[in-house]
């Protein structure tokens, strides 16, 4: 009790002057009408604006969760175009067969991006799911826009995937219009163009046309896009075309893939393998 009468006399002077700048901004605001009206749109106006900077940080801290959503939707958008694209070809070839069940029917695993390389000869993409995750190497990994690569190791909880962006890489398309297939091959230099190798020279390529995967692996369903044509050439022994594609996948800001995990055909693999003991020399 001491000590607050002696900070109340300590301090007396100042608690004095408070005092009286509060009775005089009182009487001031509640007089007169103009300084009421300044005061009340000065206090809203800096409200406002600590309102909206709060806002704005709210928003920034919800960009993950909200670009979560808008991939796993234009996953589920991806996967229906695929199948009704199918389902379209279906009808065309064999219109009195009635229902299919669609292969382009199949399941992910979403993850994130922890690491990537873009400009090596060898790039990788390291992702935040493994093993027990169900993840095994050889599955195909997409994201919104269309094929990013496949699975090249897996431990307990991390991948490494193998994009486009490898030399080593080699996925099997085909156009989508002409449905000719090759070979998609990434040489060494921009992160956004790869080329495709082996389309016949009497084939009528057109600019803009989009490439796709063709199904001719147990890796990725039929239909998914890959990129599209940008320029057409001659390859380097002039028996066929090579066509500079420009990739749908944008790998400078990849954050967020999907693994598809049931596409693998172990049936057909084996009678493949089989059918080449059988015939190898």
């Amino acid at each position: 009790m001491q000590n607050l009468v002696d900070f109340l006399l300590g301090y007396k002077h100042w608690l004095l002057f408070l005092l009286l700048e509060a009775i005089c901004l009182f009487g001031l605001f509640s007089s007169d009408g103009y300084q009421r009206n300044v005061y009340f749109t000065t206090a809203n106006g800096i409200a406002g604006s600590v309102y909206s900077a709060i806002s704005s940080v709210t928003s920034y801290l919800h960009l993950k969760a909200v670009n979560h959503e808008l991939e796993q939707e234009n996953e589920k958008l991806l996967k229906q175009v695929v199948a009704l694209r199918g389902q379209l070809r279906l009808a065309g070839s064999d219109s009195a067969s009635g229902g299919h069940i669609l292969p382009t029917c199949y399941h992910t695993v979403t993850a994130q991006v922890v690491n990537a390389t873009l400009h090596r000869n060898n790039n990788f993409i390291t992702i935040n799911r493994g093993e027990a995750d169900g993840i095994r190497p050889e599955m195909g990994v997409v994201c919104s826009r269309g094929v990013v690569g496949v699975v090249f190791l897996t431990s307990a909880h991390f991948s490494v995937v193998m994009p486009l962006l490898n030399v080593n890489s080699k996925i099997s398309c085909r156009l989508r219009q002409s449905e000719y297939f090759g070979t998609l091959e990434w040489q060494h230099g921009r992160s956004d163009i790869t080329y495709v190798t082996g389309i016949p020279r009497h084939a009528k390529v057109r600019k803009g046309e989009v490439v796709e995967t063709n199904g001719y692996s147990d890796i990725f369903p039929p239909g998914l896009p890959i990129g599209y044509v940008m320029k057409k050439s001659d390859s380097s022994d002039g028996m066929s075309y090579l066509l500079k594609v420009g990739l749908f996948a944008n790998f400078q800001t990849l954050r967020e893939v999907s693994i598809i995990t049931d596409y693998s055909q172990p049936e057909r693999r084996s009678l493949e393998e089989k059918a080449d003991s059988l015939y190898s020399d």
